[in-house]
């Protein structure tokens, strides 16, 4: 079911209101869900029931995507400002400590949160910020370009292309390596999604200095990559590997860059596993 919560969030001068939208399915151990930049949480959706079977799963948008507005004036979309709206987000929610996976710069904040010892375990599908500066810069120029797109295209358009499996390509192709797998809605709503995502452009900004450099000891990470991961490049989480040595490093066959859509039972296994 669709839900929000309002909090705090500590600024430089007073604290900060922060309003998150989710949806929350499932019994079990809490497992909190974070989408990429530009998506929004049906990102998860290919896995959500398969997850809620065990877990207690919460889809969160992140601050400025999908239906959670951006951040107020006083906080920056940077990664220290999004992981503490997360961790006061859990808060208002009970969630002690709960698993966390991500994709994308979900990834990036799941593990975050795992250095900060905030969460069980982490899952990150495709992390960010294992990228060396071109890898970054030809990723940024990719998202981009997928925004500026999503922005100009009439909304009769991206509906008529969604209709077929070669438009959904056309739409989709940069982020999931089985596109025609995608539903023609989905499409619809995640290219909405990413034309009206309100942080995009100051998170976007915000990740031009950001590598991930440091070990996550004490918590079960996994590391998923897509061999067929157009945006972030599989050799990244080698480099994952050697910054978190104790991670498992698992390799997803045939997935692109969001995963979940391209096979949903592996992924699903994958957090499952990785949350235990």
């Amino acid at each position: 079911m669709s839900a929000t919560v309002s909090f705090t969030v500590p600024s430089p001068h007073d604290p900060e209101p922060v309003t998150l939208s989710y949806t929350r399915v499932g019994t079990g151990e809490p497992l909190l869900l974070l989408h990429g930049i530009g998506h929004h949480r049906q990102a998860w959706d290919p896995v959500l029931h398969i997850l809620a079977a065990e877990r207690d799963v919460i889809a969160v948008d992140l601050p400025g995507f999908g239906e959670s507005p951006a951040l107020p004036v006083g906080l920056t979309h940077d990664l220290a400002t999004m992981n503490a709206a997360l961790s006061a987000f859990c808060d208002a929610l009970d969630l002690d400590r709960p698993h966390v996976a991500g994709n994308s710069l979900g990834g990036l904040l799941a593990l975050g949160l795992g250095r900060d010892k905030l969460v069980r375990s982490v899952t990150a599908l495709s992390p960010a910020g294992f990228w060396t500066q071109a890898e970054r810069r030809y990723a940024f120029g990719v998202l981009t370009a997928m925004r500026h797109a999503a922005r100009r295209l009439p909304l009769p358009l991206v509906e008529r292309l969604s209709r077929t499996a070669a438009g959904r390509t056309v739409l989709t192709s940069s982020i999931y390596a089985r596109p025609h797998r995608r539903s023609p809605e989905a499409v619809v709503a995640e290219t909405l999604a990413l034309a009206h995502a309100e942080g995009f452009s100051e998170t976007l900004r915000a990740g031009i200095t950001v590598r991930f450099t440091d070990d996550v000891p004490g918590v079960p990470v996994t590391v998923a990559w897509g061999t067929r991961d157009r945006l972030l490049v599989r050799r990244q989480g080698v480099r994952a590997k050697r910054i978190i040595p104790r991670a498992r490093l698992v390799r997803l066959p045939g997935c692109g860059h969001v995963p979940m859509n391209d096979d949903p039972a592996l992924v699903a296994r994958v957090v499952l596993d990785g949350s235990r």
